[in-house]
Protein backbone atom coordinates (compact mmCIF):
# COMPACT_ATOMS: atom_id res chain seq x y z
CA UNK A 1 0.00 0.00 0.00
CA UNK A 2 1.40 3.40 -0.92
CA UNK A 3 1.86 6.37 1.64
CA UNK A 4 0.14 9.27 0.86
CA UNK A 5 2.34 12.52 0.80
CA UNK A 6 0.22 15.92 1.20
CA UNK A 7 2.25 19.53 0.46
CA UNK A 8 1.85 20.02 4.51
CA UNK A 9 3.95 17.20 5.11
CA UNK A 10 7.02 18.85 3.48
CA UNK A 11 9.49 21.43 5.05
CA UNK A 12 10.55 23.54 1.90
CA UNK A 13 7.94 25.09 -0.57
CA UNK A 14 8.26 24.02 -4.29
CA UNK A 15 7.43 25.81 -7.10
CA UNK A 16 4.41 24.29 -9.59
CA UNK A 17 4.74 23.29 -13.11
CA UNK A 18 0.85 24.10 -13.93
CA UNK A 19 1.67 23.96 -17.71
CA UNK A 20 2.65 20.37 -17.11
CA UNK A 21 0.72 19.41 -14.72
CA UNK A 22 -1.32 16.07 -16.38
CA UNK A 23 2.16 14.97 -18.03
CA UNK A 24 3.06 11.81 -17.00
CA UNK A 25 4.83 11.33 -13.43
CA UNK A 26 7.32 8.64 -12.59
CA UNK A 27 5.46 5.74 -11.85
CA UNK A 28 9.17 3.23 -11.60
CA UNK A 29 12.00 2.16 -13.27
CA UNK A 30 13.21 2.56 -15.72
CA UNK A 31 12.62 6.02 -16.10
CA UNK A 32 14.68 7.76 -18.55
CA UNK A 33 12.44 10.93 -18.72
CA UNK A 34 13.85 14.45 -17.26
CA UNK A 35 13.08 15.00 -14.02
CA UNK A 36 12.25 19.02 -13.03
CA UNK A 37 13.62 19.46 -9.35
CA UNK A 38 12.13 22.55 -9.11
CA UNK A 39 7.99 21.47 -9.75
CA UNK A 40 5.59 19.97 -7.06
CA UNK A 41 4.06 18.26 -9.06
CA UNK A 42 7.09 15.80 -10.04
CA UNK A 43 8.66 15.36 -6.60
CA UNK A 44 5.89 14.19 -4.63
CA UNK A 45 5.34 10.96 -6.85
CA UNK A 46 8.91 10.82 -6.74
CA UNK A 47 9.69 11.09 -2.70
CA UNK A 48 5.98 9.04 -2.62
CA UNK A 49 7.98 6.13 -4.64
CA UNK A 50 11.55 6.37 -2.54
CA UNK A 51 9.36 6.57 0.34
CA UNK A 52 7.30 3.41 -0.66
CA UNK A 53 10.49 1.50 -1.20
CA UNK A 54 12.18 2.71 2.28
CA UNK A 55 9.27 1.18 3.76
CA UNK A 56 8.45 3.91 6.05
CA UNK A 57 5.85 7.06 6.66
CA UNK A 58 8.72 9.21 9.06
CA UNK A 59 8.09 12.52 8.04
CA UNK A 60 11.65 13.16 9.78
CA UNK A 61 12.50 10.80 6.70
CA UNK A 62 10.64 12.88 4.28
CA UNK A 63 12.40 15.64 5.26
CA UNK A 64 15.84 13.98 4.87
CA UNK A 65 14.99 12.94 1.11
CA UNK A 66 14.02 16.73 0.72
CA UNK A 67 17.37 17.94 1.66
CA UNK A 68 19.21 15.28 -0.53
CA UNK A 69 17.14 16.40 -3.33
CA UNK A 70 18.26 20.12 -2.72
CA UNK A 71 21.95 19.01 -2.33
CA UNK A 72 21.93 16.40 -5.69
CA UNK A 73 24.23 17.63 -8.05
CA UNK A 74 22.64 19.01 -11.22
CA UNK A 75 24.66 16.06 -13.34
CA UNK A 76 21.68 13.39 -11.96
CA UNK A 77 18.97 14.54 -14.63
CA UNK A 78 16.57 11.56 -15.76
CA UNK A 79 13.86 10.30 -13.02
CA UNK A 80 15.36 7.01 -12.74
CA UNK A 81 18.42 8.29 -11.90
CA UNK A 82 16.77 10.84 -9.32
CA UNK A 83 15.00 7.82 -8.01
CA UNK A 84 18.26 5.68 -7.68
CA UNK A 85 20.25 8.89 -6.26
CA UNK A 86 17.29 9.20 -3.68
CA UNK A 87 17.21 6.15 -2.33
CA UNK A 88 20.94 5.08 -2.42
CA UNK A 89 21.63 8.47 -0.19
CA UNK A 90 18.68 7.48 2.41
CA UNK A 91 19.86 3.74 2.95
CA UNK A 92 23.18 5.11 3.52
CA UNK A 93 22.09 8.28 5.76
CA UNK A 94 19.55 5.85 7.59
CA UNK A 95 22.40 2.82 8.50
CA UNK A 96 24.72 5.52 10.30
Amino acid sequence: MSIIIKVSDFKFRYPRDVVRRDEPKFSGLPDPAPFNRHDLYEILPMMTAVMDELGSDDGRELNLLEDILNEMPSFITTRGEVYDYLLGSARECLRS
